[in-house]
């Protein structure tokens, strides 16, 4: 399991998605103000002072063993280098929203049944140029299922091995709205499914590593 040496306002917020905890939830157990979490998301590369760095190695070291497989995951995906699409490869970008609600997790079914073979997906727009990935993924989870949701943390990308496609994956949170189909041009359904059963519409195989590692179950 990964050691962090120094830790980044980043690898606070990265080890607070594998706890599945709220900002005010993560504050309590590592006894510290909540303004302080927030400061960690909107400066990810701040470095918390040496009492604060005790604490979050303590917070990981009493971790559940799931919680540190699922911190494990998201550090190797934010260390991991930037994908380059290879030569003959698409230079699209898609941004990919994984939005949770409760023990829930947004998903569209496409209406196109092409080669890739791709039925049911996660909400998911192209990145025009320019245009910025989270921002994206906010506007297209609304066309696509009149769902609001907020960004709470970039999961990395890859390229993906089924369109060849380079996709940003990022946590996203229900803020409001009902799941409607509003994309019926390109949609057939949306739904909210058990974050335990979206292996049974999307194989387990092109799933994101670290986007199966937020879908466990909450320990």
């Amino acid at each position: 399991m990964d050691v962090i040496e120094l830790w980044s306002g980043g690898y606070a917020c990265l080890l607070q998605s594998a706890l599945r905890l709220t900002n005010e939830q993560f504050a309590t157990r590592l006894g510290i103000a909540v303004r302080t979490v927030a400061t960690w998301h909107s400066d990810t590369a701040v470095v918390p002072r040496r009492e604060m760095q005790q604490l979050l190695d303590t917070a990981h070291e009493q971790a559940p063993e799931t919680a540190r497989r699922r911190f494990a995951l998201l550090v190797a995906a934010e260390r991991a280098p930037t994908a380059s699409p290879p030569a003959g490869a698409q230079a699209l970008r898609v941004a990919i929203s994984v939005v949770v609600r409760d023990d829930k997790v947004l998903l569209v079914c496409r209406r196109a049944d092409d080669s890739t073979g791709i039925t049911w997906q996660f909400p998911a727009g192209v990145i025009k140029p320019g245009g910025k990935a989270e921002n994206t993924t906010v506007r297209e989870t609304l066309d696509e299922t009149g769902v609001h949701c907020a960004v709470r943390q970039h999961l990395g990308n890859r390229l993906h091995p089924v369109t060849g496609v380079l996709c940003e994956y990022f946590l996203c949170e229900y803020l409001a709205g009902e799941a409607t189909n509003t994309d019926a041009v390109e949609n057939i359904d949306v739904m909210w499914v058990p974050r335990n059963a979206v292996t049974r519409f999307i194989p387990v195989d092109t799933i994101f590593p670290p986007v199966l590692a937020v879908l466990e179950e909450q320990t």
